[in-house]
């Protein structure tokens, strides 16, 4: 029995598609239950994460989020908005430039900084922000199928 939805329906953009400079944005308040359940899934159980005096003694003078809890939303623009689904990952770089807390909004913008057509390969910048600070920047390098492969 055939879906009533297609799998181009599901895609996210084609290579044919991507140009430089096209970004898009995705935003999360990071919560409590986020940091918890971040910290059972990586086994990250850091008391800087998840303990308040220990955290408050240390150099952020308080908890933070997991820095890859923050770096994740990379992924998410990458994979749900641009390209979309259908990309596949194949590099990432990230610099922790600043601590996120709990209750600190996020803002992640993905920027193509370049794309090579005949690789179908995509190169991106991502900047995570709180507010007007860089907390994450990164580089990723995708993969993203052609319209002549489907």
């Amino acid at each position: 029995m055939e879906s009533a939805v297609s799998r181009i329906d599901l895609h996210g953009y084609f290579i044919e598609d991507l140009t430089v400079g096209m970004s898009a944005s995705y935003a999360k308040t990071i919560t409590e239950a986020d940091i918890v359940i971040f910290a059972g899934i990586s086994g990250d159980n850091n008391p800087l994460h998840l303990n308040e005096e220990f955290a408050k003694e240390s150099i952020f003078k308080g908890r933070i989020a997991h820095g890859m809890l923050t770096a994740v939303f990379i992924s998410t623009v990458l994979g749900t908005k641009l390209p979309g689904p259908g990309c596949v990952y194949m590099n990432q770089e990230v610099k922790f430039r600043a601590p996120v807390r709990p209750g600190e909004t996020v803002t992640t913008t993905v920027t193509i900084s370049d794309v090579i057509l005949d690789k179908k390969r995509v190169i991106a910048q991502s900047v995570c922000k709180v507010r007007d600070k860089i907390v994450v920047e990164g580089k990723s390098v995708l993969l993203v199928p052609s319209r002549k492969d489907n």
